[in-house]
């Protein structure tokens, strides 16, 4: 049960597509992992629990290996990285699903795939173990689909970069579950509005963005690409600007619950991005620099809000939109 609000302290409770959350900040998947964090550090290092909402590392049909090192690299004001959705495959992740039961927090699936039908097994596979009904799984309230991963039964493309697309992915992993459907946009496109839309006309509860922006970094001896996919994600601080336009554009268009991610590294950050729309955000490159940086984001978002005589978030939701 969440305690009552300190005297003064701002009441920074969400209700995300109907799901209450104690604060509005979770994490970007692939930048966090609990189980991890418990192993290295002791379920210690987990009270307070930093998420709102835990979201795991992106989940496949089959194993992947992910992309050759190196994987990850510095750059201006943020990070490339082209780890590749390195991870097991959906059978031994179901395997593992019971040690996330510890998670004092929902917990959000993302899934990503290289056809709509992979989307889709992983997801038939999960509800099927949900199903059971066991007493020691997590509670997990939705999906969240990575719909930047390549296409390849579409040329290489990205699902997301295709509203038609998007949109015969997010109706058939509607059909196939009651849980919240959440579709998370890559910003490698012209018009983020029309596949948003498209996600939300076809069942979506929620979309999240951006996911990273396509970027290359090169050795500064050799002038050779430093990854070892040549190519990456930008995300960090740099990429904060263009993810403020994307919410902002979509808040200003559609009524679908926002969950806003890119350059958060401080409670100013998220309140930002809450007055440009979103109901919740996500932490992503953040969380490199210290375990200490989500619960400090929370801490400094309370702060921001009771310095301007914010009571709640509702009162700053959507502020630059207006016109006046």
């Amino acid at each position: 049960m969440t305690p009552p609000l300190e005297t003064g302290r701002p009441d920074l409770a969400v209700t995300l597509a109907g799901v209450p959350l104690e604060h509005p900040v979770l994490n970007a998947s692939g930048t966090f992992d609990a189980l991890e964090t418990a192993r290295r550090f002791g379920a210690g290092a987990l009270e307070p629990f930093p998420f709102a909402a835990y979201v795991p590392k992106t989940v496949t049909l089959e194993a992947r290996a992910g992309n050759p090192p190196p994987r990850v690299t510095e750059t201006a004001s943020g990070m490339i990285n082209a780890v590749g959705l390195q991870n097991p495959g959906i059978a031994a992740w179901l395997d593992e699903l019971p040690l996330l039961a510890g998670v004092p927090v929902p917990v959000v699936v993302n899934i990503g795939g290289s056809r709509r039908a992979d989307y889709l097994e992983v997801l038939r596979r999960v509800e099927a173990r949900l199903e059971v009904h066991d007493t020691d799984l997590p509670r997990v309230i939705g999906y969240e689909l990575n719909v930047s991963c390549p296409n390849v039964g579409g040329g290489g493309l990205a699902i997301g970069t295709q509203p038609a697309e998007t949109a015969r992915l997010t109706a058939a992993a509607r059909a196939l579950t009651r849980r919240l459907i959440i579709v998370k946009l890559t910003p490698n496109v012209t018009d983020i509005v029309a596949v948003a839309r498209a996600a939300a006309d076809a069942g979506a509860d929620a979309v999240s963005l951006v996911n990273t922006l396509r970027a290359l970094v090169l050795d500064p001896q050799s002038l050779t690409p430093c990854l070892g996919n040549r190519t990456g994600g930008l995300c960090g601080p740099a990429i904060k600007p263009v993810a403020l336009r994307m919410v902002w554009e979509i808040a200003s268009a559609l009524d679908v619950p926002i969950i806003g991610m890119g350059g958060i590294v401080s409670g100013r950050d998220a309140l930002e991005f809450v007055a440009c729309g979103a109901t919740a955000v996500a932490i992503g490159a953040a969380n490199f620099t210290g375990p200490e940086a989500p619960l400090r984001i929370v801490a400094e978002l309370a702060a921001e809000m009771r310095r301007r005589g914010l009571t709640d978030l509702a009162a700053v939701r959507g502020r630059a939109l207006s016109r006046t």
